[in-house]
């Protein structure tokens, strides 16, 4: 039950991430190229489709050992949205940095 309750909780934030990076990323655009942005945008959603199928090839591989510990496939497949959501930190937090600086 616990994993279900997390499941749900991962989901509940994630319906947050996409809304707000779209507003980041369009945000001081002229309307020409807010349509360019938005397109790109729109079709970075592909990475959820592309992201499962991947997520997969791995959950059908081999395991690995990491610091002498061995993990199966399932738990190895979890690094993949795990780097995703570094990234998708990284570029808030660098979309942030450059808001402050043109307000300073």
């Amino acid at each position: 039950m616990a994993g279900l309750w997390c499941l749900i909780g991962v989901s509940g934030c994630m319906s947050l991430m996409f809304p707000t990076i779209y507003g980041i990323a369009l945000e001081g655009l002229t309307p020409n190229d807010a349509k360019l942005g938005s397109a790109g945008l729109i079709f970075a959603i592909v990475g959820g489709a592309i992201m499962p199928r991947l997520q997969g090839g791995i959950i059908d591989g081999e395991g690995m050992t990491i610091a002498g510990m061995y993990l199966e496939s399932v738990r190895v497949s979890f690094f993949l949205p795990a780097l995703c959501f570094v990234v998708i930190a990284i570029y808030g937090f660098l979309a942030n940095a450059i808001d402050r600086k043109q307000r300073a």
